[in-house]
């Protein structure tokens, strides 16, 4: 199982390496530059307001289904009509608790084409999710990865034009409805790499399945549910709390949109581990081998890139956006410390969600969400965009420690003393290299930061975080 998620990571991460980037910094960020201030930052709270209904949209189907198809793939017929006929009628009542919600929170639901669109792409979104996980789930990691960057793929040819191309005056409702498109096309692509796998079937509505799976599911449902409530909140938070909103709101999505671009991995990573997991802990052994490789791994990025943004946050922000000053580089610097506790989540969570250990994790879920509530109420009105970045590391950091304390009483995992000593020894060098470097490097920030870089996977490689020889074996075997 090592081999096959180290050769599936490879070609997972090429995959994103090559389109997520160019759609975040190159369409997103594009977006946003050619944008009126303010615009951008309503469509990014209207996002976030829309993504906190998804346990309504979801319910969880995609995580629980994945896990239980890697176990059992010959359920696929039976699971994919019932699960396919719930999804539409959660899609249904999705529609119905964004109008209620964004009446009472006086986004206009009545004449608000914006909000509905982003709706609908968050139906699209979870649609696409659920087709994947029966990809997953049957074992085809490379379709599901390929699948997994489709849709950029798509928005990065529309937009493309768009901003570069076509004689046209950039909207926002642009980027919007070309993200309606490539969802759609995505989804029948998915849909048709499965229609080979489900055999005979037909729509069904099957009343006791349904009341077996939502006992069985609504743990998944109410994780992803607390999760997305604290991790999307801020946004929200930002723009109903302070007089310029919008504005202080398309801040945050500046750095958040960084914090996207590295969750890439982290996300991935937790995807194709989800289904490994599974299969491992059914077998009796392993899941803590594929836990600490994936971590060791996980770690010697994150760590570096915090420190890159908390050192030259100001510079990057300055590259990527025409109105960027030393405050946005601030605000990323605090956003981007959260990502190193986020790495940890992404395996160990994963680990503890293969384990169904999901009644005590939500239980960390709410103490992270009410944490994060308290924090961002205490800090958004004295340090805006700052506050909420400051809330969501302090969460994040509070979260992931909870979850190591639940997984050492739950399957008795830890990371081993001798790995400990070596990821405590690789922060403390890639600290001194970026301080050295960002305060004494003699010419252009971004060669400090390069050659920083370099030492620190120089690093990686002598402390054994990433050992070379680790992975030529097991590939071979």
């Amino acid at each position: 199982m090592n081999r096959e998620f180290l050769l599936n990571i490879a070609f997972l991460i090429g995959i994103n390496l090559l389109i997520k980037p160019l759609y975040i910094f190159g369409i997103d960020r594009g977006v946003q530059n050619a944008l009126p201030p303010g615009d951008y930052g309503y469509y990014f709270v209207l996002f976030n307001f829309t993504w906190l209904f998804q346990i309504v949209n979801d319910f969880g189907i995609a995580y629980y289904n994945s896990r239980n198809l890697a176990q059992h793939p010959q359920l696929i017929s039976k699971y994919f009509p019932n699960l396919l006929m719930l999804k539409a009628a959660l899609t249904l009542l999705f529609a119905v608790f964004i109008f209620i919600a964004s009446a009472a929170w006086g986004y206009a639901p009545w004449s608000n084409a914006l909000l509905w669109f982003i709706c609908l792409n968050q139906a699209l979104t979870s649609l696409v999710l659920f087709l994947r996980s029966n990809i997953s789930g049957l074992g085809m990691y490379r379709v599901d990865s390929g699948l997994s960057a489709l849709d950029r793929l798509l928005v990065i040819l529309i937009m493309g034009a768009v901003l570069w191309v076509l004689p046209i005056e950039l909207r926002i409702e642009h980027f919007v409805w070309s993200q309606t498109a490539a969802l759609s096309l995505t989804g029948l692509v998915a849909f048709g790499v499965l229609r080979g796998r489900l055999g005979q079937w037909q729509f069904r509505w099957r009343p006791a399945f349904l009341r077996v799976f939502f006992r069985r599911s609504f743990p998944y449902a109410l994780a992803v549910f607390l999760m997305t409530l604290y991790t999307r909140v801020d946004a929200v938070m930002i723009e109903r709390m302070l007089p310029g909103g919008k504005e202080e709101a398309g801040i945050y999505a500046a750095a958040y949109r960084l914090l996207d671009a590295a969750n890439i991995i982290g996300f991935l990573f937790a995807g194709l581990l989800l289904p490994m997991f599974a299969r491992l802990l059914k077998a009796g052994s392993g899941a803590d081998k594929l836990a600490h490789l994936s971590f060791r791994i996980l770690w010697a990025m994150a760590i570096p890139l915090a420190l890159f943004c908390w050192y030259w946050g100001e510079e990057i922000m300055r590259l990527l956006y025409h109105r960027a000053d030393a405050y946005y580089g601030e605000v990323l610097g605090v956003l981007m410390l959260s990502f190193i506790a986020m790495c940890g989540m992404y395996v160990y969570g994963t680990l503890l969600t293969a384990n169904e250990s999901l009644r005590r994790m939500n239980l960390i879920f709410a103490a992270g969400l009410a944490l994060n509530i308290a924090l961002n109420w205490a800090l958004i009105p004295t340090h805006q965009a700052l506050g909420a970045a400051a809330a969501t590391a302090a969460t994040q950091l509070a979260v992931w420690l909870a979850e190591m304390a639940l997984l050492r009483k739950e399957l008795r995992i830890m990371p081993p003393p001798s790995l400990l000593l070596r990821l405590a020894g690789f922060v403390f060098i890639s600290w001194a290299v970026a301080f050295g470097a960002s305060h004494f490097w003699p010419v252009h920030w971004l060669g400090g930061m390069l050659f920083a870089a370099v030492l620190i996977a120089v690093a990686a490689l002598l402390l054994r975080l990433v050992s070379l020889g680790e992975m030529r074996g097991l590939m071979k075997r």
